[in-house]
């Protein structure tokens, strides 16, 4: 009987107390005497919960991701409303030891005022407890400099009526400004300061507390349909174990590849293991950041059945009824603007690459409405944190004006051409599947020297980024008028956020100056240049047909030969290029590289390209072969690189190889052609440097310098014997096999002190 009575209200004893002390048990004496001590234990809780007029916190923040299991456990049986974070459950018990009409005030973290997880949270406190101040400080909140910690401050009326509130905006300057400052300028500043009642919020899905937002932008929410009603915004894949089943597409064999495919049935059939995935990636809008393949092997068998030790499955297959369509898919985690990207069939999708799915006739319009300034208005109304969850997408407000076909229409043309030359950006650059050749080499840009084709290149460029421009500008005045947003948004784009790769506002930043800017973008394409080169070297690329040539496990120049019978440039025969400090080997890479500049602009300007290179670079053709090449390929091919370096521990031998074409007797060829053959020509100029140190016809300073040279080159054979014996040679007895399948990070560090290490390759994808 007292169980009844009392457990249902424990969370508020004086109620409970009056509850028992009112009960009537008669001549019960042995229930008067449990009714007295329970009476004793309700007065101690009573006299342990007060009601307080206000109550001040400054509550932990914690995630449910952080919680152990009785914490996460406790807090989700008490405060299931905000259980999403330990803050909020705070929030919570704050409102509970308020009394009625008296005040909360906080200081927590914003992310409650936003995300959908704290939906039923805003719910309660915007009919039970409404803000009646609120100071938005973002970043910057804390003087302890937590730079990712986004602060508010607020005060709550518990059980009040719903009443205007006044809202402060701290958060819209960049992170290092002094928001006490700030707080003292903008309290004098109306402008900053907004009115807002809690019904003002409703018509927001979620209600977040967008307290900035004006009477268009809740007009539209409240009146207009939204993308949920048109498309299908849509999470997908969660693999559980990226380095596992993702590898940076150039790792792998390109046969095991399966692109342009349709559907399930289509991959099942083509019998790839790798397709194409949405990730996320940089931002990027229109087209592009298509990096990644995924191991979706006969329907994703070992993602499906990837378990625990306890048999659990691990992944997560969602939404695999959305694979292999075309979609729009964007960066789920960005701390710029909403980067969307049209997205051709034939990928799977992320859980940080979500995509959405529209019909046919709207694909183009949509993207065009949500890569427009009024989406990124909108979406600063839903989540103004750096995550873009699929809830905000589908809650964007669609205008009327979409349904009209005309309209539409107009969009789709606009949308396709802006999409078509992001994606000819995307393709100039070797680390695009659909890369053919070097631009600087293509008919439309090559001048009679490489200055000449790279000054027609750079206006091909700047062409291209105006177009861009201005057809962005156009989207957003066209989307801004049909939303009657003209009062708070202009159309005009940035030049650092027109997304190609070939404009350096964008590529660069625009911290240093515009000279600075070029002069990056010229030694970066000259790097380009070099790098296709070493591709056309190892016959991965050839300068008589377009794309991959060499590019499946174990392929060699005799395969090359057959696609490419009389090539212009020959490829390397044995897969070994050395780069060393002098001419030593007649296949060095300088002296490779040199060729291949006489063969792709002739003889005739060969001092003066190689000048125009080199003065790019600001270096000499073989000291940036010898110091920069490898680190430019590790960062272009983001620490998964397809050429290996072979490197002494000092550095004085140097040997690239294609690991496309790697077999197991390559290190063999190193050790016996290159490596012993090297040794032996440094022990051959130690000899000629011994006599010429005892010449008597020589000069003083001559002599000096021969018996330095020796000094240092015989450190040099020492060094290269040790590694030879420690290393090299029992690299070659062990005839090691590497499958390109298990990607560069298994297999680069097969070959230990071999290989030149790479900082950073061991560290765990997101």
């Amino acid at each position: 009987n007292f169980g009844s009575l009392i457990v249902p209200k424990l969370r508020d004893p004086a109620e409970t107390l009056r509850v028992v002390e009112a009960r009537d048990f008669g001549g019960d004496l042995l229930l008067k005497e449990v009714q007295e001590r329970v009476i004793a234990v309700l007065r101690m809780a009573e006299a342990l919960s007060p009601k307080y007029h206000v109550v001040v916190a400054n509550p932990p923040y914690m995630s449910t991701r952080g919680m152990n299991n009785g914490l996460r456990s406790h807090v989700a049986a008490h405060f299931p409303d905000s259980k999403s974070d330990l803050m909020t459950a705070f929030m919570s018990r704050t409102s509970e030891l308020t009394m009625k009409l008296g005040f909360a005030a906080l200081v927590t973290l914003d992310s409650w005022m936003f995300l959908s997880s704290f939906d039923k949270l805003r719910t309660i406190l915007n009919r039970k407890w409404p803000i009646k101040s609120l100071a938005h400080v973002g970043w910057n909140c804390f003087p302890d400099g937590h730079a990712y910690n986004r602060g508010v401050g607020f005060i709550c009326q518990v059980a009040a009526t719903s009443s205007p509130g006044t809202y402060l905006r701290l958060s819209d300057v960049p992170a290092n400004v002094s928001k006490g400052e700030l707080f003292l300028q903008r309290c004098r500043d109306e402008k900053h300061k907004f009115v807002r009642s809690v019904d003002d919020f409703k018509n927001i899905p979620g209600e977040p507390i967008a307290y900035w937002a004006s009477d268009e932008i809740l007009q539209a929410f409240g009146s207009f349909s939204n993308v949920g009603k048109v498309a299908e915004p849509r999470q997908g894949l969660a693999t559980a174990d990226n380095d596992r089943f993702l590898r940076l597409w150039p790792e792998v064999s390109q046969k095991k590849i399966g692109t342009n495919l349709s559907s399930i049935s289509d991959a099942v059939a083509s019998r790839r293991k790798w397709f194409p995935y949405n990730k996320g990636g940089d931002y990027r809008k229109w087209f592009g950041n298509n990096e990644y393949v995924v191991n979706w092997e006969n329907d994703g068998f070992e993602i499906r059945n990837f378990t625990d030790e306890d048999g659990n499955v691990r992944s997560r297959p969602q939404n695999t009824a959305y694979f292999f369509k075309p979609s729009l898919t964007w960066t789920s985690t960005s701390s710029f603007y909403f980067g969307i990207r049209h997205s051709d069939r034939g990928h799977l999708f992320d859980v940080k690459g979500s995509s959405c799915f529209a019909d046919p006739d709207l694909h183009y319009p949509l993207l065009g409405l949500l890569a427009s300034f009024v989406s990124s208005r909108f979406l600063s109304f839903l989540n103004p944190t750096i995550e873009f969850q699929n809830g905000n997408i589908k809650t964007i407000p669609i205008c009327p004006e979409l349904s009209d076909s005309e309209f539409r229409s107009s969009a789709d043309t606009r949308v396709r051409e802006l999409v078509r030359i992001s994606n000819v950006d995307w393709d100039a650059y070797e680390t695009s599947w659909d890369f053919t050749t070097l631009p600087l080499l293509s008919h439309d840009h090559r001048g009679a020297t490489l200055a000449d084709s790279y000054s027609t290149l750079r206006a091909h460029w700047q062409s291209m980024t105006d177009e861009m421009r201005a057809l962005e500008e156009e989207n957003n005045r066209i989307f801004i008028d049909a939303y009657g947003l003209q009062d708070e948004l202009t159309p005009e784009v940035p030049i650092e956020e027109i997304t190609l790769t070939c404009n350096p506002a964008y590529r660069y930043g625009v911290k240093g100056s515009e000279v600075d800017r070029e002069t990056r973008l010229r030694a970066d394409t000259m790097a380009e240049f070099l790098s296709y080169a070493v591709g056309c070297m190892f016959g991965r690329y050839s300068l008589d047909a377009p794309g991959l040539i060499l590019a499946n496990q174990g392929k060699r120049l005799e395969d090359y030969l057959a696609r490419i019978p009389e090539p212009s440039f020959m490829p390397d025969a044995d897969n070994v290029i050395p780069v060393l400090d002098g001419d030593w080997f007649a296949d060095d890479i300088t002296e490779r590289f040199r060729l291949f500049l006489r063969v792709t602009f002739g003889e005739a300007h060969f001092r003066e390209n190689l000048r125009y290179i080199e003065d790019a670079l600001g270096k000499d053709i073989r000291k940036y072969f010898t110091k920069d090449f490898y680190a430019d390929h590790v960062k272009r091919y983001k620490k998964r690189p397809i050429y290996w370096m072979f490197s002494s521990p000092k550095g004085t031998f140097n040997a690239l190889i294609y690991m496309h074409r790697y077999r197991a007797d390559t290190v063999s060829v190193i050790l016996n052609d290159y490596l012993r053959e090297f040794i032996s020509k440094l022990e051959g100029e130690r000899g000629r440097l011994e006599k010429l140190s005892d010449d008597p016809s020589a000069s003083q300073g001559q002599r000096t310098k021969a018996l330095k040279d020796m000094a240092v080159i015989a450190k040099q054979i020492d060094e290269l014997n040790e590694w030879e014996r420690d290393v090299v040679f029992p690299l070659a007895q062990a005839k090691i096999e590497i499958d390109l399948d298990d990607g560069v990070k298994a297999n680069y560090p097969k070959f230990g002190a071999a290989l030149k290490k790479i900082p950073g390759l061991e560290a765990k994808d997101d």
